[in-house]
């Protein structure tokens, strides 16, 4: 609807997005934006100076600096996920069963952002999956990525004690596969995310049901800045925009023994006298985490855009 009212300029955050269209958040006004042209270089969690073309809707002009950028891409275009984050987690659990190519994906691409980086092990009351569960993510909390566990369903108020602690003065994303119960635990942390969902939906026009955009949510009860920003399920997490120096610094547990192999442009492939083989073959790095190194270098190489 539009109104005579002259265009306003405004500062706002972007709490979602659908396409090229956007829902940006203004001293508690919600707008629809677009961005000029054909740019879609805009993420959740951007804070942007608008121009109003009416009421409720405007245009996005500029987007302000970030602290942090999450992305993913493939071989063609990246997905911006979300911006000035300063924490992610990584939702798994007992069943059904997470990758852990994702997982390990999902926190190379945290290191390479700046981002703080957790794990959620969920569904901790199914109690026979649980012991091969916990040794599973046990390869990360070694790495120094702490494991928190919780049990959405089975005890949410303990989940809620858990969490919210976390979060407090933070922005965070939860990110997983589907299943993991992220949703649960989003309901949990956000009571009236169901509505918000809702009157997103009808904001950026993508029908009641539709679950298929990243948005953000304010807890101002838990602190000036808190916010949790909720990411559709995900099967693949592509990387092909790091380079090699961003992947070797980005697996964090390759740090000792950088700079100590016999080239200093060793790739860690192959190479005699490599100091990350030789941790690798001595058990001190994960052979799966350099298996997935080798494919994310890999990868890098393949980028068309």
């Amino acid at each position: 609807m539009t109104t005579s009212s002259s265009p306003q300029k405004l500062q706002a955050t972007i709490i979602a997005a659908h396409g090229r269209h956007y829902l940006a958040e203004a001293d508690g006004r919600k707008l629809q934006c677009v961005t000029r042209g054909k740019k879609t270089n805009v993420a959740v969690g951007d804070v942007v100076q608008i121009t109003t073309t009416s009421g409720d809707q405007g245009v996005i002009d500029r987007i302000e600096e970030r602290s942090t950028l999450l992305y993913r891409s493939d071989q063609y275009k990246s997905k911006l996920l979300a911006a000035n984050l300063t924490q992610l987690f990584i939702v798994v659990a007992t069943e059904p069963g997470f990758a852990d190519d994702l997982v390990s994906r999902a926190l190379v691409a945290a290191e390479a952002a700046g981002i703080r980086a957790h794990l959620i092990l969920n569904k901790t009351d199914v109690a026979a999956a649980l012991p091969r569960t916990r040794e599973r993510v046990q390869v990360y909390a070694s790495l120094g990525y702490p494991v928190h566990e919780v049990s959405a369903t089975a005890r949410p108020e303990e989940a809620v004690a858990t969490l919210q602690p976390l979060m407090a003065g933070q922005s965070s994303i939860l990110i997983g596969q589907s299943g993991m119960g992220k949703s649960s635990l989003i309901n949990l942390l956000v009571p009236e995310a169901d509505i918000a969902v809702r009157e997103i939906s009808a904001a950026l026009d993508t029908g009641k049901h539709t679950t298929t955009f990243t948005r953000l949510y304010r807890l101002p009860e838990l602190g000036l800045g808190t916010a949790i920003i909720d990411s559709p399920g995900f099967q693949e997490f592509g990387l092909y925009h790091l380079t090699e120096g961003m992947l070797e610094r980005a697996f964090v547990e390759f740090a000792p023994y950088l700079g100590h192999c016999k080239f200093y442009n060793c790739r860690h492939l192959t190479e005699p006298q490599c100091a990350v083989l030789a941790a690798v073959e001595a058990g001190q790095i994960a052979r799966m985490r350099h298996t997935l190194y080798a494919q994310l270098l890999h990868e890098s190489s393949q980028t068309l855009y």
